[in-house]
């Protein structure tokens, strides 16, 4: 899987949930657009921006685009990206194919890769929320973990959610006696390696704030590809909720 195979496939999944054309992704500056339809997990009123190559789209629901519009035309990335009316930023990351490497292992621990139907042998655990998280049914998106252990203990987990059928999204959690020595760097390396043997895209999400993880993607062989915002104000979720009301009420 080549560098423009990889972008095509994130543009067509970027390109569902936004339920938008394709094509979008190929302008230059700042494109609007309404979704006809969102689906269960996105706000509603739904407001989010992304920014990825030479296009920054702003995707807003019918009964608000009307009034985000004169507010947001003109505005450069930075500015949009600065907008009261939403929080919270997300790096999203995919492979290097050009540098692609596998690390060498830690020897101090033990590691595992588990899959599919496996994975449920793991439903106890309860540190590992960015990685392997089920839910009160027991059921659970993430479909290969790869994890390493010491002393009969898992001390780190990567582990990926079948986002789309072609592209999966890494999460990464190590216990806090054992970061700062790369175990993070080496079990997404793996991971990442391990699912684009399979044919499917690897992606990796981190926050603007969050410099330790965007170091972990960086050692890890992941370059950063497009950026979105997470949320919106609309729904009250906001904790400054109380002193934006006035703002859009």
């Amino acid at each position: 899987m080549n560098k423009e195979e990889i972008r095509k496939i994130v543009k067509e999944n970027l390109s569902k949930y936004l339920d938008c054309k394709i094509e979008i992704f190929e302008e230059s500056g700042v494109v609007f657009q309404t979704p006809n339809k969102l689906n269960e997990f996105q706000q509603n009123p739904f407001l989010e921006i992304t920014s990825i190559e030479k296009a920054v789209i702003v995707s807003a629901s019918n009964e608000i685009i009307n009034n985000i519009k004169p507010l947001l035309t003109e505005k450069s990335r930075d500015e949009l990206f600065e907008c009261p009316l939403i929080y919270g930023q997300s790096i999203y990351y995919i492979p290097d194919i050009k540098s692609l490497k596998i690390h060498d292992l830690l020897p101090q621990y033990k590691y595992f890769y588990l899959e599919g139907k496996d994975i449920e042998k793991l439903k106890d655990i309860k540190e590992f929320s960015n990685s392997l998280e089920f839910d009160k049914d027991g059921s659970i998106a993430t479909t290969i973990v790869f994890f390493a252990m010491k002393d009969n203990e898992i001390v780190g987990l990567a582990g990926a959610s079948n986002e789309y059928d072609n592209m999966w999204e890494i999460g990464i959690d190590v216990k806090k006696n054992y970061r700062t020595n790369g175990l993070a760097t080496v079990l997404v390396n793996h991971l990442m390696n391990k699912i684009l043997r399979k044919n499917i895209v690897p992606i990796y999400c981190a926050s603007s704030t969050n410099i330790a993880s965007q170091a972990v993607a960086h050692r890890a062989g992941l370059i950063p590809y497009w950026t979105s915002t997470y949320k919106n104000i609309f729904d009250g979720s906001s904790v400054y909720n109380e002193l934006l009301k006035p703002l859009y009420k």
